[in-house]
């Protein structure tokens, strides 16, 4: 966690506030456009992921917003800014703490539901469904933010406009706590359940020869599971990646150097250098997800470009289908198919569904070549 500096620190130029300006608002944009391409489009995932990613978008929006929007707010905008003062210090705390904790358990949880799902088959009825989906994350939400009420008081004012940390008994337990709840026991959980999962399946792939999985991979490749999955190791690794080091280095800054004469601001020392890399780290956490998404998922890249073409690809498509009659498939065996008869499928119609899905329509002619 991030708490205030005793010190400003050297007046940043214009030239910092614009890089660091647009870097806020293209991720924050990043995060927007991620929520609105996972609720609204057609991306290829199940409705549960659908819903555990979006709610970790608006989650990361909410990060950006307290952790960087503010702090860029203090630096640049204002020479006394008002959230330095009672109660809005404590209050922007809060929300930094829930905000981050909340992001973190999202991951956490949508992790233990890809275990238990994939674990237990019968389990999808239970916690694959919208309804359940989203009181968890109500749940998860608002938990985080109940453990993060304390952290309202760990900061204080010494004068008018300057907001720091109480070096006081309650807020080092209040600080501990929230870095494990935020830091150590996610980055355990994510790693074991994300073990038994890769675990489990090895364990399936083993069921069949290899003559069942050559001709099972289409299906299973092409499953809800097997891409949600993968979306989830993405996610949740890179995750545990870029938020590690903050962990480690807050840690060793709240034990080797806790001590009140040594200056944070001080990047003659290497400690304090490897403090904000892996603050910035962190902050990349919240703004990598679409990227991700954009690597992993090829129907995800399939709907952000039908969307940036507004929409013109999918009625490209639309017209080579009109203006082609395919041969899809022989009926028959050709190794068993009688060389005198010839059944043979063409297209012949099709059309949409509400969801965008062709329906097509064909005609089997049967051809028999009568016997002499």
């Amino acid at each position: 966690m991030s708490h205030c500096k005793t010190s400003i620190g050297p007046v940043p130029t214009h030239i910092h506030l614009s890089v660091l300006t647009l870097i806020y608002f293209s991720t924050l944009a990043g995060n927007l456009f991620t929520f609105y391409m996972l609720r609204f489009r057609k991306c290829g995932m199940s409705e549960t992921a659908n819903i555990y990613l979006s709610a970790l978008a608006i989650m990361d929006c909410c990060c950006l917003l307290w952790v960087t929007l503010l702090d860029l707010s203090w630096t640049f905008l204002q020479g006394h800014p008002f959230w330095h003062m009672y109660p809005w210090c404590g209050l922007h705390t809060f929300l930094e703490f829930g905000a981050i904790t909340s992001s973190i358990w999202i991951v956490v949880t949508f992790t233990l539901e890809r275990y238990l799902v994939l674990r237990d088959p019968t389990a999808r009825k239970h916690f694959s469904h919208a309804r359940f989906s989203r009181r968890v994350l109500l749940l998860v939400i608002l938990v985080s933010h109940v453990v993060s009420i304390p952290a309202y008081w760990i900061n204080g004012n010494i004068t008018l406009s300057r907001c720091i940390y109480n070096e006081t008994t309650f807020s080092t337990v209040v600080v501990w706590i929230n870095t494990f709840l935020s830091g150590g026991i996610p980055f355990t959980l994510i790693i074991v359940f994300n073990s038994l999962i890769a675990r489990q399946l090895t364990k399936a792939s083993k069921l069949f020869t290899k003559e069942q999985q050559r001709t099972m991979k289409g299906i299973i490749n092409r499953g809800l599971v097997r891409r949600t999955i993968l979306l989830l190791f993405t996610v949740s690794f890179t995750f545990v990646f870029l938020c590690l080091p903050h962990f480690i280095t807050y840690c060793i800054l709240r034990t080797t150097y806790n001590y009140q004469d040594f200056n944070r601001d001080d990047y003659s020392q290497p400690i304090n250098v490897a403090g904000d890399l892996a603050v910035m780290l962190q902050n990349l956490n919240y703004t990598a997800n679409f990227l991700l998404y954009c690597v992993v998922s090829k129907q995800f890249r399939r709907e952000l470009q039908v969307v940036a073409s507004c929409g013109r690809k999918a009625a490209s498509r639309q017209s080579v289908i009109q203006q082609t009659t395919m041969r899809v498939y022989s009926v028959t065996d050709p190794k068993t198919q009688d060389p005198e008869n010839h059944i043979s499928t063409v297209l012949t119609s099709y059309k949409f569904n509400k969801d965008g899905i062709i329906l097509m329509t064909y005609l089997i002619s049967y051809m028999v070549t009568p016997s002499m």
